[in-house]
């Protein structure tokens, strides 16, 4: 299996594209910092990951802003912190701010150059608008929650990813998916029979950070620490 096999990238974005855990533990410091006992960097991003997950699972219909001020508000209840509804609200906002890591744009310009371009992400329409413009380039498709109804690692959404791939003429053996997390993206990758690119963006970290890891390590066909190496194995492979 080589990359230059492919017609198609899906990608997901928050924590594959976008560097989500910098954009979570910067809203949730002021929170964080009110607290009794402040919980560390890693004890926030797995606090939020375990409530974010189970309210995924609870509320599949919610879109993730609103999903995220559930969120939040899970938070300061365990952290004994008040907390306003505004600052609930606040913070499912937050996420219009989320950066993308240094590398992802050059190298999304670059794949466009060689594949079509899909995203599949648990958020709504409204809330990746404003991270779309800060992405800069002209995907083929999104796919996100709100359209689906339901959060990945549903399989709900990976059927609807190929259902719409397939709807433009690309084959599943033609697609290969791009992410970092195992438990929402690769798992259900390998029950659908889709190639896997893992983007291990928390590479010399113990631990699964902002999102839960699963029971066992799914197979990868690819995997790479930044979407910047991504990119330079793709050239590597053409020039060979």
């Amino acid at each position: 299996m080589k990359l230059t096999d492919f017609e198609a990238l899906t990608f997901d974005c928050y924590g594959t594209l976008i560097d989500w855990e910098a954009g979570i533990l910067a809203a949730l410091e002021p929170l964080a910092a009110r607290a009794k006992s402040k919980p560390s960097r890693e004890e926030m991003l797995e606090a939020y990951g375990a409530h974010e997950h189970a309210q995924e699972r609870q509320t599949p219909h919610l879109k993730y802003s609103q999903l995220l001020a559930i969120t939040y508000k899970r938070l300061a209840e365990n952290w004994r912190v008040p907390a306003t509804w505004d600052e609930c609200v606040a913070f499912g906002r937050s996420l219009h701010n989320w950066a993308p890591f240094p590398d992802t744009v050059d190298a999304l310009k670059y794949l466009k150059q060689h594949y079509r371009l899909y995203v599949l992400s648990n958020v709504d329409n409204e809330s990746f608008a404003h991270t779309n413009r800060k992405l800069d380039v002209p995907f083929d498709g999104v796919m996100t929650a709100e359209d689906i109804g339901s959060y990945k690692p549903d399989l709900r959404n990976f059927e609807y990813l190929l259902e719409r791939l397939g709807s433009q003429g690309i084959r599943k053996e033609r697609i290969l998916h791009v992410a970092q997390s195992l438990m929402h993206d690769h798992t259900a990758a390998n029950q659908m029979g889709l190639a896997s690119c893992w983007i291990n963006r928390r590479h010399g970290r113990t631990g699964g950070g902002a999102t839960k890891q699963p029971a066992a390590t799914p197979r990868l066909d690819f995997q790479f620490n930044s979407m910047g190496e991504l990119a330079a194995a793709h050239r590597k492979a053409l020039a060979g």
